[in-house]
């Protein structure tokens, strides 16, 4: 059942409050997906800076891998830890050397993203208690995508949990479910994709990281993939400059946009929206089947 909320800013003074805002909307989807849920945030851009997002099981870790790491790539990196994740900062040229190490040398974390702006958090349990965790509210940013989950097909696990991300900048929230994503990704592996999980979503992630790979628009890769994916849902995905929104030929799962001169958002239910500003006057209405939206700078 799911709940997904998405928040895009026009107005820039808005910024400060963006995860204050997308914390109120994430938490009127507590009863759509009380098991797991996470969210993404886009920030401004660090010159020359790329960001990856690490999950351990055991944060204490944490404590020791700026140390570590500055001393194996003989350049100086940078760690914030939150809770059960962590941001790690390095330089750009450095950026592909650093994800061999990691994964040769720190198979304990997980990364859950990478990108100059995105950074994503996602964790078992109730969904105010994860944002909460992680300071949601606190965050400030141009655009976000959150995500409550009522797992069916997979396990309630912390890399269960979506956003999904599968390319730099790029990641997915989903609700429904692809009765072929099992094909999918088994062709996708063919292609040199890898999967941790067994969740439908992050096949649909990596298609359309693969499509994007390819050459194509994100608005072009979702039309392609109204073709390739069977199923019912709707998808958010967010991008570097923006997200979009898609719902399948049928739109059997509940979807809202709504669009003021200040900001763009998207909740599975309405009442995801009462608590925005100015949402009296916004436009309101229910996203059409097999339609792709898309906001960006």
């Amino acid at each position: 059942m799911c709940g997904i909320v998405g928040l895009f800013i026009k107005d820039e003074s808005l910024e400060p409050n963006l995860g204050e805002m997308l914390s109120g909307m994430l938490g009127t989807m507590c009863d759509r997906g009380p098991d797991s849920a996470g969210f993404a945030v886009y920030g401004s851009p660090e010159n020359g800076v790329v960001k990856v997002t690490l999950q351990s099981a055991d944060p204490a870790q944490f404590n020791s891998l700026q140390t570590k790491l500055s001393k194996i790539l003989g350049r100086s990196v940078a760690v914030t830890s939150k809770d059960t994740h962590a941001i790690l900062r390095v330089d750009h040229d450095i950026f592909d050397t650093t994800r061999e190490v990691l994964r040769d040398q720190f198979p304990q974390f997980r990364v859950m993203a990478v990108g100059e702006r995105i950074e994503i958090y996602k964790e078992v349990g109730y969904p105010t208690d994860v944002a909460g965790r992680f300071g949601l509210a606190n965050m400030r940013g141009t655009h976000g995508i959150g995500h409550t989950r009522m797992a069916t097909e997979s396990a309630v696990t912390s890399i269960g949990a979506h956003p999904f991300s599968t390319g730099s900048d790029q990641c997915l929230v989903h609700n429904g479910s692809l009765s072929n994503h099992n094909n999918l990704r088994r062709e996708l592996k063919h292609e040199g994709r890898t999967f941790e999980t067994e969740n439908d979503t992050e096949v649909a992630a990596a298609y359309l990281s693969a499509q994007m790979d390819k050459g194509l628009s994100l608005g072009a890769s979702l039309e392609k993939s109204l073709g390739d994916l069977d199923g019912f849902y709707t998808f958010v995905v967010g991008t570097r400059d923006g997200f979009g929104v898609l719902r399948d030929p049928v739109a059997c799962k509940p979807a809202v946009l709504a669009e003021t001169d200040r900001y763009v958002a998207f909740g599975s239910e309405y009442r995801a929206l009462v608590g925005l500003p100015d949402i009296e006057s916004a436009r309101v209405w229910e996203p059409e089947p097999a339609t792709v939206y898309f906001w960006g700078r």
